[in-house]
């Protein structure tokens, strides 16, 4: 089974590979519909994160700055809401999308014409609505070069500034383009003496500019952007397949001997791929380019048979046939080199060396002729293609390392669990610098970004998606990761404000340039102030919110939780179902009685007091009789104080009271330890038996 399975999928890889080399493609849609019922705004996936339709009354497409100040003008005399929208919108939240009522995009499509090079001064001005790659073979024809640019070129200036996208980099500015902006104008509202509307213009240095160079389209729509620019050269790139086991321990020196670095982690199959980076002169020997496998045309026909093989293994829960794919996919990727091109063609052997404007950034399914029906980008909405959720995660250098030593943790369990994430492109690993921008990044930073499967069905649980979530709390919660603005699910954007010293000066500057809030929405505070949406049923199978009721994460398609409202407040707190990693009770759950985070004189390390199952008890079914259920629902608990990191905290509590059973003292002797251990055991059956916290009483299957 498992050769047929190789050998199918190896064939979709073939094929896959020969339509994006020969293949025009079908361009990507306008993320703008409108007909006689009004109009409705999109992402280029199809699907905003509550799957809910973004509608709005009218959509204007201005074609100057002035058309765009009087757009916002009208909005502000009619007191409507407004928002700005590109001709991409690869924003996953619902940034861009208005209130229904009252409301109007405004949208640069077609604001998109300026493109000025300042050769003696090394800078560029565009209009908002621009597009990376028009503007950067603008610029290399110059004889100048960007030198930060997001991996996907697929956006516009105005949009890839205010959601603060970025490459890889801890290098001069570093890595994020809005740490290149020189300046950049800005339309807002404005009393009715100065028009409704007027174009504020904001230089490096200016009060207002750090607010305004990630500005989440929260202070008014950009109108023209000013990048500084570098004299052009070319990169010199190759990828080093490596065993990944001491990777978290390198990852530091890699970003600092190579200027665009990367780390490319593949889970499942034990491996990083490091991107050894360089800046090179001119005059250095080769044309190649980067065209990245995942943004190339693909037959739709592939892209569909892909989707719904990916799909047929997550309803069967067939993690070996996910496990046989995963390993496919990366060896085809260490063929041909993950995208790069020797020449117009092929890859023909490392290193790559090219122009920075054909190395820095990629996405040919994006700008294909239109001429070919039959082939689009991997994740259009127009076909049954790719359909994933992304999360992306900064985290201190410090907090990093020990990130990876918990997933790894997490892995170890059962290395096939992470087969599913190795089908798209592992744990993609990036470096951006520390910025002076408020919502910018307030360290250098090591960026984490994974894809993995979302369910056409929103109320149908994934396959492994305990463990997407385990990994997801991790990251933001444990670790206090900041999320990326333009990408995620909700539940990323609980707390986000304490994460960010200068959120509540990026407040200010929103008071202070649209003081009745023209440009809010309820979608944009979800994201900004971190907010929950309304709970219903399913909502945290979406990551729309954090489970504190059965019917939150659906428990009539086979996930069930406890009735404990479980709060990101602290992580590690009593109640907190966890389960152990290491010791004799590895595998086991338990419940955290009392957290010690600052270490005793004896632990002088974070640690806690648990409660967890030895022996679990079994499957009680309506015909047992009275003394088989009693014989059925017997537990056998185990109490001991663990290390914080040889713990797994779950997404679940247990309202079972145990801190006046489970204390330090009934560690102290044998006696009391039995004492303790039989309270504990009837205290966990009589909640067993109750049929709350099904969870907890099930044993791990590996």
């Amino acid at each position: 089974m498992a050769a047929a399975i190789r050998n199918s999928m190896l064939i979709v890889v073939v094929i896959s590979g020969w339509s994006a080399l020969f293949a025009a493609a079908k361009p990507p849609a306008p993320p703008v519909y409108c007909d006689d019922t009004g109009c409705v705004l999109s992402n280029a996936y199809g699907a905003w994160v509550d799957r809910q339709l973004c509608r709005t009354g009218q959509v204007v497409f201005p074609t100057t700055e002035e058309e765009l100040r009087v757009a916002v003008s009208d909005a502000r005399r009619e007191r409507f809401k407004a928002k700005a929208a590109s001709g991409f919108s690869h924003t996953i939240p619902k940034l861009a999308c208005p209130p229904p009522e009252n409301s109007v995009v405004i949208s640069t499509a077609k604001y998109n014409s300026r493109i000025e090079v300042d050769v003696a001064n090394r800078r560029v001005t565009a209009d908002a609505g621009v597009g990376l790659r028009d503007l950067i073979d603008k610029v290399e024809a110059a004889g100048l070069s960007l030198v930060a640019a997001p991996y996907w070129e697929g956006v516009s200036i105005g949009g890839l500034i205010s959601t603060g996208s970025h490459g890889s980099s801890w290098w001069g500015r570093g890595g994020a383009v809005h740490d290149h902006v020189e300046s950049l104008s800005l339309v807002v509202p404005a009393p009715a003496t100065e028009g409704h509307a007027k174009v504020v213009t904001l230089r490096r240095g200016d009060p207002l500019f750090n607010a305004a160079s990630v500005s989440l389209g929260l202070l008014g729509i950009i109108s023209q952007v000013t990048l500084s620019l570098e004299p052009s050269f070319k990169r010199r790139i190759t990828y080093a397949f490596r065993d990944d086991s001491t990777f978290q321990d390198r990852f530091m020196d890699h970003a600092w001997k190579h200027e665009f670095a990367d780390i490319t982690w593949f889970p499942s199959q034990h491996q990083a791929a490091f991107r050894f980076d360089d800046r090179v002169p001119l005059n250095t020997s080769g044309d190649g380019f980067n065209d990245f496998i995942g943004f190339q045309s693909n037959l739709m026909a592939v892209s569909m048979a892909v989707r719904a093989l990916e799909k047929a293994f997550d309803e069967s829960r067939n993690v070996k046939g996910k496990c046989a794919t995963a390993s496919t996919e990366l060896a085809y990727k260490k063929t041909i080199a993950n995208g790069l091109r020797s020449n117009n063609l092929l890859f023909t052997g490392y290193p790559v060396v090219g122009r920075q404007g054909r190395m820095q950034t990629s996405g040919s399914c994006q700008h294909s002729s239109a001429s070919d029906p039959f082939s689009s980008c991997a994740w259009d909405p127009r076909i049954q293609g790719l359909f994933f959720y992304e999360t992306t995660a900064f985290f201190s250098p410090q907090s990093f390392k020990s990130f990876i030593l918990d997933v790894k943790r997490l892995r170890d369990m059962n290395p096939d669990n992470f087969c599913g994430v190795d089908n798209y492109n592992g744990f993609m690993i990036r470096f951006v610098k520390r910025s002076e921008s408020l919502l910018g990044q307030p360290e250098d930073s090591v960026v984490v970004d994974f894809n993995y499967y979302r369910a056409s069905d929103p109320s149908t649980p994934r396959l492994n998606q305990d463990v997407w979530e385990e990994v997801e709390q991790m990251a933001f919660v444990k670790y206090g990761a900041r999320p990326h603005w333009a990408k995620n699910r909700n539940v990323a954007f609980v707390g986000v404000q304490g994460k960010y010293p200068g959120f509540e000066e990026f407040l200010s500057a929103m008071k202070e340039l649209d003081p009745e809030g023209m440009f809010q929405s309820p979608w944009s505070d979800e994201v900004i102030y971190g907010k929950e949406t309304v709970k219903g049923d399913g909502c945290a199978l979406e990551g729309l919110c954090i489970c504190s009721e059965d019917r939150h994460c659906n428990p009539s398609k086979g996930i069930d939780i406890g009735e404990a409202e479980k709060k990101m407040v602290k992580f590690l707190k009593p109640n907190k179902a966890v389960i152990i990693l290491q010791g004799r009770f590895a595998g086991r759950k338990a419940v955290i009685v009392r957290a010690f985070d600052d270490g005793t004189r004896e632990r002088p390390y974070g640690h806690c007091l648990v409660a967890g199952i030895a022996k679990y008890p079994k499957k009680v079914i309506r015909k047992d009789s009275a003394k088989k259920t009693a014989k059925k629902s017997r537990v056998k608990p185990f109490l001991k104080l663990v290390n914080y990191n040889h713990i797994m905290p779950t997404r679940y509590t247990l309202d079972v009271d145990l801190k006046d059973v489970v204390t330090l003292d009934a560690l102290q002797s044998r006696d009391k330890k039995v004492t303790a251990s039989k309270d504990t055991k009837a205290r966990f059956e009589e909640r067993f038996k109750t049929g709350k916290n099904r969870w907890f009483f099930t044993k791990l299957r590996f």
